[in-house]
């Protein structure tokens, strides 16, 4: 079981503009934060997916919309990549 802790972080309005156009600020500011911290290797592609609620080829492809390069950071990785690519082939 995991456990959530609640923090709040103050945003002027005009980020929260920015933010907020396409889609409720939670869950813009939520995947703006987790698309940067993968950027930066700061979590896996599982874990970005994990924590945004997506599949690999859903995270793969809004990460694409958004700019974001996809890089192929693990063995462990390289091989789940290999294998949707695969899938998709069949």
């Amino acid at each position: 079981m995991t456990s959530e802790t609640m923090r709040n972080v103050a945003l002027d309005d005009e980020l929260a503009s920015l933010l907020e156009q396409d889609r409720p600020l939670e869950e813009a500011t939520r995947e703006a934060l987790v698309m940067d911290l993968f950027r930066r290797g700061k979590v896996s592609g599982g874990k970005a997916c994990e924590l945004l609620g997506l599949s690999r080829p859903a995270f793969m492809a809004r990460a694409r919309e958004l700019g974001t390069p996809v890089l192929l950071t693990t063995e462990e990785e390289w091989r789940t990549e290999k294998a949707i690519v695969d899938a998709w082939l069949q």
